[in-house]
């Protein structure tokens, strides 16, 4: 079948498209539009952990993002998209009303925080996310016990508590809660009524507690021991889940027209960027595919068969077909990477944002330039810094931690700092926390006997700094491909459409064309592996200091 599919990936900050040739593989164009209340830092409250974001700015976004497109393409192009598929952020749930609304989208909650998308970096929930934990681990049947064991503040069942507890006017008007990248789909295909939701099985079986082994969801009864405030939400919510190479419906008339996309197309069923991610590289047992963005997920899969009856501890779940139909998918992640350094550039920038102002005209041109510069200088200084033993040492919890075993309460810590730590030593030794936060991961899943012997990486970072890349190489010891399609979540988005439409018969039939290939590939280099060995140590005893203060 000839044709283009397009794939919508939604993340943090902005939407992306991109076309995609389902004959060739041939990425035609691709556009980026950033979300505008998002941008004013509207509706949060970082000094909180609140991270919220309005419907209409993926609506209004969505709208610009592919309509641009066109403009980038030959005239007609439109016309031969055969489907589309989205993969978003995640958990990143909103409370819709009785007719599938999202209740932010009404007058009277359309200024309300506690009524939009709750970001997936939102961790108002901590103490939600530990009462779910201790009530399914007391429990006769562990529902956690497919998803590492410890529910994280992050995720759907303790956003929507906390909410509920926090404004009871919403708790009033909600119906039921929805994931992002469902309603997206079921907006597209005209589906949002309750009674029509369609839910994927990606954000169901890794943040909802689904699972084929108990039939679905846990029943009403398990929510409603935890707090009675969530009696009835769990029956609202179809438990017959789909993977996303399935047609969850087709393009409406009124979404046709503001796309500017042939009615009737096929969409295909959402799923989380990461996942999404992980299909055009081309994940497969062994392989760790590295989503490496403000956080990382990490997401690889193993056979029935293999994984056998083991259920990993302290990942973010393992679920049949959640990436590719017929194995299992499983996920980890940090909840702070690039947010790390960009925290960190924060703080060092400061005093400049709050005095040139006054002291140039053209200061915020000059602190454009600042932060442009500030990261690449850092780098390079670090780079030239020799690498001993006694070297600082920091934790990547700036924003908890979502794996292994989460806890979103913990923070991070610097250790070793001198009169002669610099920016570009600490600059050092926050790079090395996430490279060693990684490899706390990959540690894990061999531990649990899912092997991991390479790693592809996605991601703006894995373009923009050898750096960072060189030191994961070295750290985690092992060969590092970097992925060539600059908007690969968008890319298996556009590879689940493409099956979903009819172009291939399978996910791994299409993704032999359509997937990216490797741009660059990292070595260790074995004269620093056992430095950083020994480093490595020192942040698990830092680690383990940290989390029995914290208790």
């Amino acid at each position: 079948m000839s044709g283009f599919a397009l794939g919508l990936d939604y993340g943090s900050d902005s939407v992306r498209a991109l076309l995609v040739d389902v004959a060739t593989g041939e990425e035609l164009a691709s556009h980026l539009v950033n979300y505008p209340r998002w941008a004013k830092g509207l509706y949060c409250d970082p000094s909180k952990d609140q991270y919220r974001q309005h419907p209409l700015d993926y609506i209004e976004s969505l709208v610009e993002v592919v309509n641009g497109l066109w403009d980038r393409v030959p005239p007609g192009t439109s016309e031969k998209v055969i489907g589309l598929s989205f993969d978003t952020t995640g958990s990143t749930p909103v409370a819709i009303n009785s007719q599938g609304t999202p209740l932010s989208l009404t007058d009277e909650f359309s200024e309300n925080p506690n009524a939009m998308f709750v970001l997936w970096k939102d961790h108002t929930a901590i103490e939600e996310a530990k009462e779910i934990t201790s009530a399914a681990t007391c429990n006769d049947v562990n529902y956690l016990s497919h998803m590492g064991g410890i529910y994280s503040s992050e995720w759907y069942w303790a956003k929507a508590l906390h909410i509920f507890r926090q404004d009871d006017t919403v708790k009033q008007a909600t119906h039921t809660w929805i994931e992002h990248c469902d309603w997206m789909t079921a907006l597209m295909c005209g589906k949002t009524h309750p009674d029509n939701l369609l839910l994927g099985r990606c954000a169901t079986g890794h943040k909802l507690m689904w699972n084929e082994s108990w039939g679905g969801f846990p029943p009403n009864a398990f929510f409603t021991d935890i707090d009675p405030l969530l009696d009835g939400v769990v029956d609202k919510l179809n438990p017959a889940t789909q993977t996303s190479d399935s047609v969850a419906g087709h393009l409406t008339e009124e979404w046709s027209k503001k796309l500017g996309l042939p009615a009737g197309i096929v969409v295909g069923y959402g799923a989380f960027d990461c996942h999404m991610g992980a299909v055009a590289a081309n994940v497969r047992p062994g392989v760790l595919t590295k989503v490496m963005g403000t956080s990382t997920c990490d997401i690889t899969v193993a056979s029935t068969q293999a994984l056998g009856e083991t259920c990993v501890k302290g990942i973010c779940g393992q679920v049949d077909g959640s990436v590719i139909p017929g194995m299992i998918g499983l996920e980890a992640g940090q909840s702070a990477f690039g947010d790390l350094y960009a925290w960190f550039k924060n703080v060092l920038l400061w005093p400049t944002k709050e005095l040139l102002p006054e002291l140039a005209t053209n200061s915020d041109e000059l602190i454009e330039k600042l932060e442009a510069l500030t990261l690449i200088k850092l780098s390079n200084a670090a780079s030239a810094l020799p690498l001993k033993a006694n070297d600082v040492t920091a934790l990547d919890w700036v924003n908890g931690r979502r794996t292994p075993d989460a806890d979103q309460g913990v923070s991070m810590a610097i250790s070793g700092i001198k009169m002669g730590t610099d920016a570009a030593h600490l600059f050092k030794s926050i790079v090395e926390a996430t490279a060693f936060g990684s490899r706390a991961i990959t540690e894990r899943f061999r531990n649990e006997g899912v092997p991991i012997e390479s790693v592809v990486v996605i991601g703006g970072i894995s373009k923009k700094s050898d750096y960072v890349m060189q030191t994961c190489a070295d750290v985690w010891n092992c060969p590092i491909d970097v992925l060539e399609s600059e908007q690969s979540c968008a890319l298996g988005a556009a590879i689940m459409a493409a099956v979903a439409a009819g172009a291939y018969d399978s996910v791994s039939s299409a993704q032999k064309v359509m997937a990216s290939p490797v741009c660059k590939q990292y070595l260790p280099n074995q004269q620093r592996v056992a430095i950083y060995d020994q480093l490595f140590q020192k942040y698990q005893t830092l680690g383990a200091y940290v989390s029995e203060g914290k208790s």
